[in-house]
């Protein structure tokens, strides 16, 4: 439960600004929350931390537990003195506005594997124990990531099911092999979740220092090419070659008149809890760890889900699968102390799930671009908001709200103006205004809102293939008034965070 009235932002790392072709944990990142405190906001909501699938998306990860090496911050590295100053020139054709993914991962990857080199022949005694100790502490994760990142690597990105059988079946003396001739391969991988996570929590502890919490994402589905459906195909919807039966995804909706045909593998849910969902239970410890709160995406997903045949091409001819409900949130419960959980409740939402989501007394979430279609009695508008509620103007899946206001109906330009009961002058600080006055405890604005910005630089269009997850933003962009004026507005709202001592 959310018990206190707050605001915070929704921008993804990879959107920062940066020299390096994509956003990352390094300096930048520090700057965005000396922004936040100055805007006198509490939170910093970000997507999926993990590396990036197919299409660039954010939720097709090699691993659940993973963070992504793009993010990792060269300059540090070159403090350590495990990268000169020649290979932190960056390279010409990037871009300050759009991630060029193929370019960024290539050169990151390249400057990784030198610092890798050299922490590897020179590291002194103290460094090489932490890594030590971080690998030891991440086993149960760590060990069966490098193993699989290694082999995906000789074996040319192939689907692991297509592997030599003794690797795609984790054979011990294959793995065994493996580990002897493939050392240098595995250490690195393990280098660098090593480096990110040592960024990541001291990004966190200045951030936290600060007054400012992080939430993270959690998709409820992992990608088949992962480490995960590898190291633990029993518990996934697998035929005896490895490949999936059946897969995820969501019926026709709002954003697609033929649903959305996500492809990852579907949960054996009698398997997870013949282990009483300890898989599910790390995961979560891991994440828990790692935010203050977690976004748990799909969360309709554990009441029912979308099960669609792994040979069709769209999701219309799927059908409504039980998830496992009360049982796995009742080990969370037995395993947690609290459940600082956001359910993302959007979607087709049917009373099990809004009896799921109350029973855990977990917040919800409301949208309000989707609040002027109808009429008063609409879920998404505010006046019809409870407080443990996280109200968005809208998520990475959504438009822009100034892209929302150019395409909207005249339905809902008129129906915007009588909610309001005056003309729309500025539609993103309008709309934002209209959220931090709810009754919501927790506001939270996308970045691109609080810079004006219209459909061109939205986060990610669901259903389309290409240029998503690549806007960034530079910090020309971000003007004095408009931190003054969110900051004004958040306080005026009595949602402006508590300084801690000190800051």
């Amino acid at each position: 439960m959310i018990d206190e009235r707050t605001s915070g932002i929704l921008l993804h790392p990879t959107s920062l600004p940066g020299s390096f072709g994509v956003g990352d944990l390094g300096a930048n990142a520090f700057l965005f929350v000396d922004w936040l405190i100055g805007a006198g906001q509490t939170y910093w909501q970000v997507l999926p931390m993990g590396e990036t699938g197919p299409g660039n998306s954010p939720y097709m990860s090699s691993s659940a537990f993973a963070g992504s090496v793009l993010m990792i911050d060269l300059h540090e590295l070159a403090h350590q003195g495990w990268l000169t100053d020649e290979d932190l020139i960056p390279h010409p054709e990037f871009r300050h506005d759009r991630v060029d993914y193929g370019l960024a991962n290539q050169f990151r990857l390249e400057r990784l594997r030198r610092a890798a080199k050299h922490f590897f022949s020179n590291a002194n005694e103290s460094v090489l124990s932490d890594y030590s100790e971080f690998c030891m502490a991440e086993r149960e994760w760590l060990k069966d990531y490098a193993l699989f990142k290694t082999i995906l690597e000789q074996q040319q990105g192939r689907s692991w099911n297509t592997w030599p059988q003794p690797l795609a079946n984790r054979e011990i003396e294959a793995l065994r092999k493996l580990e002897v001739e493939s050392v240098e391969q595995i250490n690195f991988w393990k280098f660098t979740q090593w480096c990110y996570y040592r960024q990541w929590k001291r990004l966190k502890q200045y951030a936290n220092e600060h007054g400012i919490r992080l939430i993270g994402d959690v998709p409820i589905f992992v990608a088949y090419q992962s480490a995960d459906v590898w190291a633990h195909p029993e518990l996934f919807e697998l035929d005896e070659m490895g490949a999936p039966t059946v897969v995820a995804g969501v019926p026709p909706d709002y954003f697609s008149a033929t649903g959305q045909l996500w492809g990852n593998p579907l949960y054996r849910w009698e398997e997870h809890e013949e282990t009483h969902f300890s898989w599910w239970v790390r995961r979560l410890h891991h994440a828990l760890r790692n935010y203050d709160r977690v976004r748990v995406d799909h969360f309709r997903g554990f009441a029912g889900y979308w099960e669609v045949p792994a040979s069709e091409t769209t999701a219309m001819n799927g059908c409504w699968m039980p998830g496992p409900g009360d049982k796995l949130f009742l080990a969370f419960k037995k395993a947690f102390v609290e459940l600082p959980i956001i359910a993302e409740d959007l979607g087709v939402i049917t009373p099990d799930v809004a009896e799921l989501r109350d029973k855990f007394e977990l917040p919800g979430m409301r949208i309000l671009q989707f609040a002027f279609a109808e009429d008063n009695s609409n879920h998404f508008l505010p006046h019809n908001y409870i407080a443990n509620t996280i109200a968005y103007t809208g998520t990475h899946d959504n438009d822009t709200m100034l892209g929302w206001w150019n395409h909207a109906s005249e339905h809902e330009i008129n129906f915007v103006k009588q909610y309001l009961g005056r003309e729309v002058i500025d539609v993103p600080w309008d709309m934002m205004a209209a959220l931090s006055g709810s009754v919501a405890n927790t506001v939270i604005f996308p970045m691109q809102d609080v810079l004006c910005l219209s459909s061109e630089y939205r986060m990610n269009l669901p259903g389309s293939a290409e240029h998503n997850w690549e806007w960034r933003f530079s910090w020309d962009q971000v003007q004095p008034w408009q931190t003054i004026k969110l900051s004004k507005m958040t306080r005026m709202n009595d949602r402006s965070q508590s300084c801690p001592a000190g800051c």
